[in-house]
């Protein structure tokens, strides 16, 4: 079995006025670089194998002192990138509901069939990081894996994971907070969930 643990990146710049925040690399907050430094010491006791992460330096610079805190070196896959959210990128919903008001009602009724214009279909994204989960417990069999990405990626992979029709992504999994943990465990094909949007406390328990 492998345990994954997933972090959304620590808070970004866009994140006061809730812009979609898909491949436009924003840095992180004074604040997200304190959730980095939380996640690290968290980590410390958390018994970890392998850190992966988003290529996206929001991701990159949330893993990093995790990483270095655990004697471990970051890795990136690019399966790992938030969605694309094309001509939404970088909008908040009132910029959207300005720009393509009809394009928008219709994401928000099923954001998989009317994803965004221009943007990445979700069952692709979510198809792309599952594959990078499977290679990752396929080398670590027995392993304890921290993976640092994206809100909305996160939420597709898990739908995916967990048998959830992936068009309630956003009803299920309505927000996840930024550096708190969620941890699946990949047995035998299945995944189950250990846990869901839990701040990063030192000597949180693992679930063995």
């Amino acid at each position: 079995m492998t345990d994954f643990i997933l972090v959304r990146h620590g808070e970004t710049v866009w994140h006061a006025e809730n812009r979609y925040a898909g491949r436009t690399d924003v840095p992180l907050t004074p604040h997200g670089r304190e959730q980095a430094a939380a996640l690290a010491d968290w980590a410390v006791h958390a018994g970890l194998t392998a850190v992966w992460s988003s290529p996206l330096s929001r991701a990159r610079l949330t893993a990093a002192p995790a990483a270095e805190a655990c004697g471990l070196t970051a890795r990136v896959d690019e399966r790992l990138y938030e969605l694309d959210f094309g001509q939404g990128d970088g909008l908040t919903r009132d910029d959207m509901r300005q720009r393509f008001p009809q394009e928008l009602a219709a994401f928000l009724d099923d954001p998989v069939e009317n994803h965004l214009p221009g943007g990445e279909d979700p069952r692709k994204a979510a198809g792309r990081a599952a594959e990078c989960l499977a290679d990752i417990a396929r080398e670590q069999p027995h392993g304890r894996v921290l993976l640092v990405a994206h809100s909305t990626l996160v939420r597709v992979l898990l739908c995916h994971l967990l048998g959830i029709p992936l068009a309630d992504y956003r009803r299920v999994f309505p927000h996840l907070l930024n550096g708190a943990l969620t941890e699946i465990r990949i047995e035998n094909g299945q995944t189950a969930l250990l846990r869901l949007n839990t701040p990063a406390m030192t000597r949180t328990p693992a679930f063995r």
